[in-house]
């Protein structure tokens, strides 16, 4: 049975991973780039959740709705600000600015709030549901039905929706989406907007889940949620929801039976394994380029 729970609470953790794992997903595949500043917008969305309940003191629900659209703004905003002028431009120009903005946020809440870690209010119960010899927590169960309805909707945006059906070929083909009358510029803002807002939810989770929240929450957080998506296949969102939660597992067993100090070892590990037996990950595909 312990077992089991090790593998629930994995599964718990897993989704969290995967609400930012697929935020670098969209972001990809609408715009072609990695965003490695993610990780410190997910931070910045926990800040925006705690500033709402602790200090202008709003319900929870609330609180989350504004991180949601906060954090879908700041997105827009570092696309805007950051990447749009780099469109055309070498992938090294794009990850230096995105390394850039990764410190410049990082400093800006490390200003504002200092490095002193912040209690993040409790916005769900506490307690289990005991099933035989079985321990799942709500804050599990909360994590998992706000994944897993999360990815079902964005599923369901991007292949039923005609805003979604413009991103999809602006992923294509962002010269032929363009000839079709798509306007390539704003999709991927709404690609950048949507993936923010995802990943907002994993920073609330975050909150709830650990209660202590700081600047640096971000660093460790995007770069497990972009292994995340390079294990589930980068550009699939099932590949991203399935790659977060195997990390989640992995991760957990790793602290329960071996020892907590190599857990982060086994997720670059676990890296290292996929891109030399399979680099286009589980969901992913080898595509070809001309040259």
């Amino acid at each position: 049975m312990d077992f089991i729970n090790q593998v629930i609470n994995g599964l718990s953790t897993g989704s969290m991973y995967a609400l930012v794992a697929i935020g670098y997903t969209i972001v990809y595949g609408i715009g072609k780039m990695i965003n490695f500043a993610h990780g410190e917008i997910i931070m910045a969305s926990a800040y925006f959740a705690y500033v709402g309940m602790s200090f202008l003191h709003l319900p929870a629900l609330v609180a989350v709705l504004l991180s949601i659209i906060l954090t879908a703004l700041l997105g827009v905003l570092t696309e805007k600000v950051a990447y749009k002028p780099l469109r055309g431009k070498g992938s090294l120009e794009v990850l230096i600015t995105a390394i850039g903005v990764s410190y410049l946020l990082q400093n800006v809440f490390y200003m504002i709030f200092t490095s002193s870690g912040r209690t993040f209010p409790q916005i769900m119960p506490k307690g289990a549901i005991n099933i035989g010899g079985l321990s799942i927590t709500y804050i599990t169960i909360i994590t998992l039905i706000i994944s897993f309805v999360a990815t079902g909707i964005l599923l369901f945006f991007i292949n039923k929706t005609r805003l979604g059906k413009a991103m999809r070929a602006v992923s294509e083909d962002q010269g032929a989406a363009q000839l079709m009358g798509i306007n390539v510029s704003t999709t991927i803002s709404l690609a950048f907007a949507i993936g923010s807002g995802l990943g907002a939810l994993a920073g609330v989770i975050y909150g709830a889940k650990f209660s202590i929240i700081n600047p640096y929450i971000g660093q460790m957080l995007g770069i497990k949620a972009f292994i995340a998506a390079v294990l589930g296949g980068i550009g699939s969102i099932p590949g991203a929801m399935v790659g977060g939660l195997l990390m989640g597992v992995a991760e957990s067993l790793t602290i329960a039976y071996i020892s907590s100090d190599f857990s982060d070892a086994v997720v670059f590990g676990i890296l290292i394994l996929v891109l030399l037996i399979k680099p286009a990950g589980i969901f992913g595909s080898n595509v070809r380029e001309k040259v």
